[in-house]
């Protein structure tokens, strides 16, 4: 399918979706927001595929919404548009997303990258939920997701009191998993993506899932989900060739069966 708001690539078993609105510093339109889901879509549904990165370019990963676009919108416009509700479907894919990030990730670009499921940062990377200086709050999930990933303390201080956190700052709380230079952090993220794209496709999406539980229930209910996860493996032909290639001390031929 062919985009104009975002560009893609695959590398071996890698979808790459590159954010493409320089000019605007790629800040979230609708037709931005809508071919970027539909890109991710059409990775998860490609067996090919195990694993997806989505970046922007070096100076922004996405400096939020386009606020032109929202300013003149009414209560119900902008719940008829839904767009707040899109990043609840990063939740919904199968496979394992990748934010790689370098220069600004602030308001919805912000929300979108900690809404993936790892972080690769540049050293010039900046978070920020910048919502509170135009008079809103964070509407993709900034505070709940904020609040859960970094504590109340700093949640506070960065929505209420517009704080960023930079690369360094970002790596110190947790919020990101490693922090490479601006030169190859696309390259840092895509090989994190390769390596994960390279075990069991069944495990995999069973392990996201029962991670995901971890955030969203009680330790009671998540526990079940992981015995729900990990009992239907024993299955799989997967599981079968990794603990004979395990025993045979060979690499396990993966097919996702």
């Amino acid at each position: 399918m062919a985009y104009t708001t975002v560009l893609t690539e695959i590398r071996g078993r890698v979808g790459i979706v590159t954010l493409n609105r320089p000019q605007a510093m790629n800040a979230f339109n609708t037709l931005m927001l809508t071919e970027l889901f539909n890109a991710l879509d059409e990775f998860d549904s490609n067996d090919a595929i195990g694993a997806m990165v989505v970046t922007g370019n070096e100076k922004a990963f996405a400096a939020g919404a386009d606020i032109k676009e929202m300013a003149e919108k009414s209560p119900f416009e902008m719940i008829k548009q839904g767009r707040v509700e899109l990043w609840d479907r990063i939740r919904s894919l199968k496979k394992p997303v990748i934010a790689a990030v370098s220069g600004w990730a602030l308001g919805g670009g912000c929300e979108f990258s900690i809404s993936c499921d790892m972080i690769v940062a540049s050293e010039t990377a900046k978070f920020g939920q910048p919502e509170i200086t135009i008079g809103i709050i964070p509407g993709g999930g900034g505070t709940q997701r904020l609040a859960r990933l970094l504590g109340k303390q700093l949640a506070m201080e960065m929505i209420l009191n517009n704080r960023t956190l930079t690369a360094a700052e970002a790596l110190q709380f947790g919020l990101v998993n490693r922090v490479a230079p601006v030169e190859n952090y696309l390259d840092e993220a895509i090989k994190l993506a390769e390596e994960i794209a390279s075990r069991a496709p069944l495990a995999i999406r069973m392990a996201k899932d029962s991670i995901n539980a971890a955030f969203e229930t009680t330790l009671t209910e998540g526990l079940k989900t992981e015995k729900r996860n990990f009992y239907p493996l024993f299955s799989t032909e997967d599981q079968k060739e990794g603990m004979k290639a395990f025993i045979e001390k060979r690499k396990p031929n993966w097919t996702g069966k």
